[in-house]
């Protein structure tokens, strides 16, 4: 009896070190851990939202979010794979490390907090009013009251549209989308970024016009699957480095002029 008792404890010594030994080999890779050894980094973002990440003739990624995710990924010496997902889907696919990063154009909010971590922020803009040029009483937030009012659902600019009592808002999956209802008079108003309906504006010649000033300030910030604190620190050392040589002034100019906040 006592000796099997031994031989019992024995085995059980031998498979609880067994156990951790799996354990340590199956340990999971960091963020940073799979970039530097895959040398690739792998950026999601919507891929419809001029300009800062859109398709070009050539059918390339281009926009302001494509140059900085390439200067970033320059300076941790790999490169970059774009992975273009649903705005809805963004969130989900980054927590199942379908891509390493997030650089989208997502504002930095109390929830999202929650699921992502973010860098520092990268742009820092603001929502504004779009119409048809023939309108002429929509300049501020309260007068969408009763108006027909469309947005991207889950964005900033839904909760600033349902802040109003009475405003009747329609969410929208696609950017294009609502700039289409708003032309076709399905909407009365519009509300987005201020760079974005700028750029698109002026380059398209869209018949439309911003007719309010800043909303609301937006921070924008990269996204990073949560528990990955040396990724972050990695990132944010470029973005600063980029802002600190010049070389992100010299972006934010190709694509915007000095339309800064």
């Amino acid at each position: 009896m006592y000796l099997s008792f031994i031989a019992i404890l024995l085995i059980g010594i031998i498979a609880g070190c067994s156990g951790s030994k799996e354990t340590g080999a199956n340990k999971k890779q960091t963020v940073l851990e799979r970039v530097e050894k895959s040398k690739v980094l792998k950026v999601a973002f919507e891929g419809t939202y001029p300009p800062f990440n859109f398709v070009d003739d050539k059918k390339n990624y281009i926009g302001f979010d494509v140059d900085v995710s390439n200067e970033i990924a320059k300076r941790l010496g790999v490169k970059t794979e774009f992975i273009a997902t649903k705005w809805d889907s963004l969130i989900g696919g980054l927590k199942a490390d379908k891509f390493d990063i997030i650089i989208g154009q997502m504002t930095v909010t109390e929830e999202r907090k929650k699921s992502v971590d973010f860098t520092d922020p990268y742009v820092v803009t603001g929502s504004v009013l779009v119409t048809r040029e023939d309108t002429n009483d929509i300049t501020k937030l309260e007068d969408i009251k009763g108006k027909n009012v469309g947005v991207g659902g889950g964005t900033t600019f839904e909760e600033v549209a349902k802040s109003v009592d009475g405003a009747n808002v329609k969410l929208y999956k696609s950017v294009s989308d609502y700039i289409q209802d708003l032309q076709n008079k399905r909407l009365d108003v519009i509300i987005n970024d201020q760079l974005l309906m700028g750029y698109n504006i002026k380059e398209n010649k869209l018949p439309i016009k911003i007719t309010s000033g800043i909303l609301n300030k937006d921070e924008i910030g990269m996204a990073i699957k949560k528990d990955n604190a040396d990724f972050v620190k990695k990132v944010n050392e470029a973005i600063a480095a980029m802002k600190e040589d010049g070389t992100y002034d010299e972006m934010y100019k190709k694509w915007f002029g000095d339309s800064k906040l």
